[in-house]
């Protein structure tokens, strides 16, 4: 039995054959969600045959846990403005200036470390806002701006450091990330859960994390529901900024000093986190444990390479390629999509 809808569309049974391409299309979804943590395991697998007395340790798996925290809190910072379909590339120069802040603020003029962290946090909101502001005021390209202002903010890093790299961060600082350890894995790279955790839930379970991702999928069609589309666009890029405030309090914990020209090499591995990121756990979808997933399989295998006495220099390789291949695996994969839709 059929019957003509309000629109003069026939309605009725679903035939078979949609069925089954709708079947078929939730095995690819559901084979896309796991893949990447598969090679992850494949790659662990691998790299521990040939090396087991180097690679299965306790202290290899300490490092690329613990080594990665700062890059996967910058990655974070990406991940806000990347799901309402902004990017943010100054979150990189946004990092080395917190750190900076810090290191000046309590090596040089001996500030108690909450009062610098406190700084350095609100001047990360601070640029992270501007960029939004000037992104939604003036209808600029987000790359163009941030790019512009990532530059500004590394030549303040320079004239306030005056070129030079501040040693002897506070111990608390350097205790609470890299020295003290949980199950042989330092406290830095909780961290990095927790905050994952609270950007999970505020993007699957609160009305703000749906608004964010309507506007990145369509802003004219997020606009026309009445939702305020550059207020949202410009809190995401204040997120970014506080966020990489964070990675850069975190990094000056973790290094005990603060360079004005290091820093910037996390952009690269942050971005490519993101997009790989993309294509698991949530295929298509910027998401936190993609993100997480990605960074830790892709430092796993700069680990596994170097073991086996290939070129640190590997790790650019590693870094651009995977961004690369992200990107085309996202533009397949919504190919696809679209062709089951069509269907």
């Amino acid at each position: 039995m059929t019957s003509q809808g309000s629109t003069g569309v026939e309605v009725g049974n679903v035939p078979p054959v949609r069925k089954g391409r709708g079947e078929r299309s939730n095995r690819t979804v559901n084979i896309e969600r796991i893949a990447l943590p598969l090679f992850w395991i494949i790659e662990i697998a691998i790299f521990g045959s040939i090396k087991p007395h180097l690679f299965l340790t306790t202290s290899n798996f300490s490092s690329i846990f613990g080594s990665q925290a700062v890059v996967a809190v910058l990655a974070l910072a990406v991940l806000a403005p990347a799901l309402s379909g902004d990017y943010d590339l100054s979150c990189a120069s946004n990092l080395v200036l917190s750190s900076m802040l810090v290191a000046i603020l309590t090596v040089n003029d001996h500030w108690p470390l909450a009062a610098a962290a406190a700084i350095a946090i609100i001047t990360g909101i601070f640029v992270g806002l501007v960029n939004g502001w000037l992104v939604t005021e003036f209808q600029i390209e987000s790359l163009i701006v941030t790019l512009g202002t990532g530059t500004v903010l590394q030549g303040i890093v320079i004239w306030i450091s005056n070129s030079a790299t501040i040693s002897g961060v506070s111990p608390g600082l350097v205790n609470a990330t890299i020295s003290d350890k949980l199950f042989g894995i330092p406290y830095e790279f909780y961290y990095v859960v927790a905050l994952a955790l609270v950007m999970w839930y505020v993007f699957e379970f609160t009305p703000l994390g749906r608004r964010l991702l309507f506007v990145g999928r369509g802003r004219d069609v997020a606009r026309l529901s009445g939702l305020r589309v550059e207020r949202l666009r410009m809190g995401a890029l204040g997120a970014s900024g506080l966020v990489s405030a964070l990675a850069g309090i975190l990094y000056a914990g973790s290094t005990g000093s603060a360079d004005p020209s290091s820093g910037l090499q996390f952009l690269l591995p942050a971005f490519a986190a993101v997009f790989l990121g993309a294509t698991s756990i949530q295929p298509g979808k910027f998401n936190p444990w993609g993100t997480l997933i990605a960074i830790y399989f892709l430092v796993t295998g700069i680990t596994g390479l170097e073991l086996l006495g290939v070129d640190p220099s590997v790790q650019d390789v590693f870094y651009g390629g995977a961004l690369v291949l992200a990107v085309v695996l996202s533009q397949i994969a919504r190919r696809q999509r679209l062709m089951v839709r069509r269907n």
